[in-house]
């Protein structure tokens, strides 16, 4: 339970706040950063498994000068619980793990939706960042692209949508099937 799980935590949480269109995304690669997968983090950014101390992405994401403050501005900071999940996943080794912690019988709103807007999404789409005009901070924005279609068509990497989230690898079938779910039993804010 204190394992810290790069595929569910880690990847997601430097997708949706560093590696947007700009910054440290697979075309851009600013300052020659890539951080879209285990592989590019590891090779590009110095991460030194078991000593956060000595890992250039702790030192960054902890810098306090405004002109190098990460991730920059407009973006949100990460919060102290991310900073924190990013010190105990270098702690514990900096491994590539994962956890399969998904359940397709819970798909309500706070239960199964919310997670995954939190996990993979908000970074991209806050008040200080609404990337695509989407805001999905809150239910009345979420079930407003839910009811038309536009959240199934992004998750699911249908065509004529942009594939989300962006950057990253597609959601798990599981948590596809809570989403759907959720939106065919109405969308409710439960």
């Amino acid at each position: 339970a204190d394992t810290v799980y790069f595929q569910n935590k880690i990847l997601p949480l430097l997708i949706s706040s560093c590696a947007k269109s700009n910054c440290h995304d697979a075309s851009t690669q600013q300052d020659g950063v890539q951080l879209t997968s285990y592989q590019t983090i590891m090779n590009t950014v110095d991460v030194v498994p078991g000593n956060p101390g000595a890992s250039e992405l702790w030192e960054v994401i902890n810098n306090t000068d405004p002109q190098e403050v990460m991730p920059p501005p407009p973006s949100d900071p990460l919060t102290t619980s991310e900073k924190d999940l990013i010190y105990r996943w270098i702690l514990q080794g900096a491994r590539n793990n994962a956890c399969n912690d998904c359940d397709t019988t819970r798909f309500t709103y706070t239960g199964a939706v919310v997670p995954v807007i939190n996990t993979y999404c908000k970074g991209c789409h806050n008040p200080s960042f609404i990337s695509g005009g989407l805001d999905l901070t809150d239910y009345i924005n979420v079930r407003g692209i839910a009811l038309n279609g536009q959240l199934s068509g992004t998750i699911n990497h249908s065509p004529g949508y942009q594939p989300m989230p962006r950057g990253g690898a597609k959601l798990s079938d599981c948590r596809i099937t809570q989403i759907r779910k959720w939106i065919d039993a109405g969308s409710q804010n439960n």
